[in-house]
């Protein structure tokens, strides 16, 4: 069954070694109950070496990433007594915020276009938040700066505002080529579209009742408005997109080029690696009359203390500085997880990783894994890691309309996939201004999943070849910054500076070689489900169907926790919130 495909464009960016967020004081290290009402601030205290309260729960996650605390918020949500447990002291993983000198940081998702939780673009991590009763307020825009070879412009969504772009900096036929394959996505987009309501989805047969029987009508209706052309193409949908450029004879670099971009931002490959699905589902939404991107205020932490409010309010319980060490087998079964302090949480009914696959199978006894799930894990090819730059500075001298968000490619040539070509820049203070000090602004920018792990591996970070590195490789970001900030910003005076590399990522977030997850294509492999060999052992995240950015791991969790309730409870959550 398919689910909708990401929305998020914006890639992780996590705090490197120097970073102060891993360690400040707080007031508790469980995380206490929050109202709506809460500041975006979550309270903690240093890392204890045992969780507080009974040591066991229906469900221990591990991990509180997008994906573990979606899926312990619906467990909690069904009545499940369930415990999260996560390493570092602030919730969140790869999404969570932090705070320096006033200068609120994104650490993760930063281009967000969608929190429909209704529709056929339905987000599941908004579908989510309905199900915990929490929203998020959000700033709504329409456009982002591009730098290319070619030139600069600022580039608007909407389905007659690229065309502008393409004559001025492409050509007529690149016009044309455009034209033809937003035709063909409109005649499509009814079957991508075709996908289920993703909170219906589940691991197991019961998704007969909760999803194909239960919104059979919809589908029917659906499959007939497709029509015979669209009901023949549908498979298509499957391969990879440059399939489908390749059979509409689309040649122009420049379009060639730029939805090669567009992919790679979407999902962190090209054209010939991504879901044709979620190219149409892309364009349904991005080239549609009216469409507009949205920004979570107060950052992308929002989300995260929306979803532990969640969590809290059904009774849910997350522990942090509480860093699972095994995940313990006995008789075959998951049966909970021991601590780096020794202690150990029993799962009464399964556990759940939210970690990466790699990372999961490290928490594992090898003896209790069948060779075939070993050798599978090892040999998925992963994505590279990342190199960024967190920045806060005075907005004194800076054009008052400044955007949010900032993409520069350096060569075409290289591709959008190479190392050191491609940079993203978000300024969310533009939208959010209580992000920064008054008159302040803050910003990230990163090289999206291109950085080589094998530049870096076995350097100690306190060498001065370490440090000398990090100026190196960061120095491209710091141009991009100043071509798309202008002469009125000056590297020197900022307030906050703060370089980050794939050590960070390994280092901060567990993550296997700091990568940004499986490098799975289309056509080629698709992403494991979410049983594993061992029973009562579960996974989600980006290492899971439907693969990476926000609304697939908030999908992976959701799908988890419907597989672990019934079917009638299941259906009874549908009902109660009108999906």
């Amino acid at each position: 069954m398919a689910v909708s495909p990401s929305h998020q464009l914006g890639l992780p960016l996590f705090p490197c070694s120097k970073y102060p967020f891993s360690r400040t004081t707080r007031s508790s290290s469980l995380v206490p109950r929050c109202s709506s009402n809460t500041p975006t601030s979550i309270s903690v205290k240093p890392p204890t070496k045992t969780v507080p309260g009974k040591p066991e729960a229906d469900v221990v996650v591990v991990g509180s990433g997008i994906g573990g605390l979606c899926c312990a918020g619906l467990l909690a949500r069904y009545n499940q007594d369930v415990l999260v447990l996560e390493s570092h002291d602030l919730p969140g993983g790869a999404a969570h915020s932090f705070e320096i000198k006033g200068y609120k940081f994104d650490s993760g998702p930063s281009l967000f276009s969608g929190f429909q939780s209704r529709g056929p673009q339905a987000n599941p991590l908004a579908q989510v938040l309905d199900a915990l009763g929490e929203s998020i307020p959000c700033a709504k825009y329409d456009s982002w700066m591009v730098y290319i070879p070619e030139g600069e412009f600022l580039s608007r969504i909407g389905p007659t505002e690229f065309y502008k772009d393409l004559e001025q900096y492409a050509s007529q036929n690149a016009v044309r080529e455009w034209k033809k394959l937003l035709v063909f996505g409109s005649r499509h987009k009814t079957a991508a579209a075709m996908a289920l309501p993703p909170l219906s989805i589940r691991g197991d047969l019961g998704v007969l009742s909760t999803a194909a029987t239960r919104y059979a009508p919809s589908l029917l209706k659906s499959f007939i408005g497709m029509g015979l052309q669209g009901a023949f193409g549908a498979p298509k949908l499957l391969r990879p997109f440059s399939e489908i450029m390749d059979s509409l004879e689309l040649k122009d670099p420049f379009i060639r080029n730029w939805v090669d971009l567009l992919a790679f931002l979407l999902a962190g490959v090209k054209s010939n690696g991504i879901l044709s699905a979620e190219m149409i589902y892309m364009f349904a939404e991005w080239y549609k009359p009216g469409c507009t991107l949205e920004y979570p205020l107060n950052g992308s932490g929002a989300v995260i203390d929306a979803l532990v409010r969640g969590l809290q309010k059904f009774g849910g319980r997350i522990s942090l500085g509480s860093h699972v060490e095994k995940i313990i087998v006995e008789n075959g079964k998951a049966t909970g997880v021991k601590l780096k302090g020794g202690q150990f949480i029993r799962a009464k009914k399964a556990v759940v990783s939210n970690a990466s696959m790699w990372d999961t199978l490290n928490l594992l006894p090898k003896d209790q894994l069948p060779m075939s799930y070993v050798d599978r894990v090892k040999m998925t090819p992963q994505c590279e890691s990342f190199m960024h730059l967190h920045l806060g500075f005075d907005a004194e001298g800076l054009r008052e309309d400044l955007g949010i968000h900032h993409i520069v490619v350096n060569e075409w040539e290289r591709g959008v996939d190479a190392d050191q070509n491609v940079v993203l820049i978000s300024v969310p203070s533009v939208l959010s201004p209580n992000l920064a000090p008054p008159g302040k602004h803050v910003l990230h920018a990163y090289t999206p999943g291109t950085e080589p792990f094998e530049l870096w591996e076995g350097l100690d970070r306190r060498s001065a070849e370490y440090k000398k590195l990090k100026a190196e490789r960061s120095e491209v970001m710091w141009r991009a910054v100043e071509r798309a900030l202008g002469s009125g910003f000056n590297r020197d005076k900022c307030e906050v500076k703060l370089v980050g590399t794939p050590l960070t990522h390994q280092r901060f977030l567990r993550r296997n070689r700091g990568t940004y997850g499986p490098a799975i294509q289309a056509g080629q492999g698709s992403f494991p489900g979410h049983s594993t060999p061992i029973p009562q052992l579960y996974c989600c995240g980006d290492s899971t169907f439907p693969g990476i950015g926000v609304p697939a791991v908030a999908a992976s969790g959701a799908i988890v926790a419907n597989t672990l309730v019934s079917v009638s409870q299941h259906s009874q959550l549908l009902d109660a919130i009108g999906i």
